[in-house]
């Protein structure tokens, strides 16, 4: 059997007093030379761990801000998210290393995370860099098996969830600025991108993707690029303290896991909703719809349970923005 330093690393953690050599060994069918091993890699990456003769070892403390495999496998507390697990130090884009794993077969709640993204993927083929130790950039692969036309809400069922891990692991309020935008203090924190797969006959979801982009650790908004420095922020420069990033992302896959499974008790945002308006900073603010067939303005009144925003114009119609289709934004800047 394999040393697996996410294994030894999730049983020092769960234990509440020494962990005997011989404990790891019977465990996981290695030798003790094996363990040794393993745990001089642990200390190396920052792991606090305290040996004593004849008791073991002991994990005193872990690094503030470690984001690797072994890390993110060792804290997860879900029951099939991030189950199947990929991490890379550097990558282009998690979306689309999730694509590739959803077309190798690979099963729902697949995980992809990544340290630094070198062309991560926005709204209209806009990209964005991430820098070292700054960022919480992640994908889910989602096999549902519901109609298509369904698939746009999953996007709210995110946004909703990392607001809530926000909220949690900072005290802060986090807003959502429809559809999917994570906003504190009228700056983002978070954007977010669903792209759905059909099968070849077009009638069914193959799988979905969808990835988030958190802001977490940035010390300064001059590490933000240029093209969205005015509007961006991060959760270090709101609050004045830097954050785990994996503690987060457990966070996250446990609130959308509980609201995931609510979404597809009726298939809508009905169990949702509610929750989904307290954090909606367009309801009741007036903003500015940027529809190809023409802009118009109007007062945002909030959700419908297919999460499409009803605008109500000038002239009183109410008018559903799907979000997939436009933009919205406030009528005197980006919230």
């Amino acid at each position: 059997m394999k040393t697996d330093k996410a294994d030894i690393l999730t049983l020092l953690r769960n234990s509440e007093d020494y962990v005997s050599g011989q404990q790891l060994c019977d465990r996981f069918e290695v030798t003790r030379t094996a363990v040794w091993k393993v745990i001089n890699q642990l200390k190396d990456e920052g792991y606090q761990i305290e040996s004593v003769s004849g008791r073991g070892y002991r994990l005193v403390e872990g690094p503030a801000d470690m984001l690797s495999e072994s890390e993110i496998a060792s804290r997860l507390q879900t029951q099939w998210a991030g189950r199947k697990l990929y991490y890379f130090d550097s990558t282009g884009s998690t979306n689309t290393d999730a694509k590739r794993l959803g077309e190798e077969g690979n099963p729902h709640g697949t995980l992809v995370v990544a340290d630094i993204q070198t062309a991560g993927k926005g709204r209209r083929g806009r990209s964005w860099q991430t820098l070292s130790g700054t960022a919480l950039s992640f994908t889910l692969l989602l096999r549902p098996d519901f109609a298509p036309d369904k698939a746009s809400m999953i996007t709210l069922v995110m946004a909703l969830s990392v607001a809530e891990a926000v909220e949690e692991i900072t005290g802060a309020e986090a807003g959502i600025k429809w559809p999917n935008d994570i906003v504190m203090n009228r700056k983002k924190i978070c954007g977010m991108l669903t792209e759905m797969t059909m099968t070849p006959e077009m009638d069914e979801i193959q799988y979905v993707v969808v990835g988030a982009g958190i802001n977490v650790n940035n010390a300064d908004p001059e590490e933000f690029q240029e093209e969205v420095r005015p509007a961006a922020t991060s959760l270090r420069i709101e609050t004045g303290r830097q954050y785990s990033r994996v503690q987060l992302l457990v966070k996250v896959l446990q609130r959308f896991e509980e609201n995931y499974a609510i979404f597809l008790e009726t298939l809508d945002l009905s169990g949702l909703r509610e929750r989904y308006q307290s954090h909606l900073l367009n309801r009741g603010a007036q903003v500015n719809v940027l529809d190809p067939a023409g802009e118009y303005t109007g007062t945002a009144e909030g959700i419908d349970l297919q999460g499409e925003l009803i605008v109500v114009r000038e002239n009183g119609e109410k008018t559903p923005v799907y979000a997939g289709e436009v933009s919205v934004r406030g009528l005197y800047g980006y919230v």
